[in-house]
């Protein structure tokens, strides 16, 4: 099913385990310039990327998906699938059937890591990449205040100025100055039920894999993938996610990525700040000139 807008078409496609995953396309779908995907944050969806794919949407196609069990995906019976292996055959799956081979990714928060394991799972697809505020060393107490978060909003709001409130009160460095900005992001973060209530729009089960005992995994072989294409790390210089120090670190082993600070704001910063758009825009024309081989028409490469 296709549901056509001004600005996007509404699409679906179904998982290789059969779930119907949610996708927004922008602009044309012919050949032209590198194709953008875009990944979002952990609770996060394809509506955080709108003001972006608008302005990119001009030259070249931007593909925004949901992740299972978000938006307006669907929620997977089993939660153990929610986990970075299983994004990463989604996003594998939704690229083969669109026919795209080569494709400039934007991934925020652990949009960011999944784009570090498209490096090393599909090196060929990747054509560059922008990572919004993470890095292979995660701040824990980033991670431990996105959890309470979770945990906080499960009962709902009354209201939508009740949820605004809620955000605002646990995540005041976000880059939203105006009660508009602030409500178009609880309109992204929560939903309203059936019964009037407001709620998250995600599957509650997405938290178990963050409280479930793992071993650590080393993220730096991934990150160390990107090497050789265009690379952009922006970050937020009050991020309890990305310190200073490991964007430093993360220079030091690309020396050649542009690194993009923004003052005054945490995570993450909403890349509408010029000079992320400037690095950007700058990543996307070495994309575009750069050579790269073609794979026949018809032929999934990934």
């Amino acid at each position: 099913m296709t549901v056509t807008s001004l600005d996007y078409a509404e699409k679906r496609y179904t998982s290789q385990d059969g779930l119907s995953l949610y996708y927004r396309d922008y602009g044309p779908s012919a050949d032209g310039l590198t194709p953008v995907l875009c990944l979002p944050g952990l609770t996060r969806n394809s509506r955080d990327f709108s003001a972006i794919s608008k302005r990119l949407m001009r030259e070249r196609r931007v593909i925004c998906p949901d992740f299972r069990g978000r938006g307006l995906s669907d929620h997977d019976p089993n939660w153990q699938n929610y986990e970075p292996t299983t994004y990463i055959g989604d996003i594998r799956h939704l690229l083969c059937a669109l026919n795209i081979h080569r494709v400039f990714v934007i991934g925020t928060s652990m949009g960011g890591l999944l784009t570090m394991g498209m490096g090393a799972a599909m090196p060929t697809v990747l054509a560059g990449a922008l990572i919004n505020d993470v890095g292979p060393d995660i701040g824990e107490s980033g991670v431990e205040k996105i959890i309470a978060y979770m945990r906080d909003g499960a009962a709902g709001f009354a209201d939508w100025p009740d949820a605004v409130a809620f955000l605002r009160a646990r995540f005041p460095e976000i880059p939203a100055n105006t009660d508009e900005e602030w409500l178009w992001i609880a309109k992204g973060t929560f939903q309203k039920s059936e019964n009037g209530r407001i709620e998250h729009n995600w599957d509650r089960a997405i938290i178990k894999p963050l409280l479930a005992p793992s071993a650590e995994l080393d993220l730096w072989p991934m990150f160390k993938s990107l090497r050789g294409r265009p690379l952009v790390v922006t970050h937020g210089a009050l991020s309890d996610i990305l310190s200073a120090e490991t964007l430093a670190k993360m220079q030091g082993a690309i020396p050649e990525l542009t690194a993009v600070t923004v003052q005054g704001i945490g995570h993450m910063p909403s890349l509408s700040e010029p000079e992320c758009q400037e690095a950007l825009n700058n990543a996307l024309a070495i994309a575009d000139h750069a050579q790269h081989r073609r794979y026949p028409r018809g032929r999934c490469a990934h």
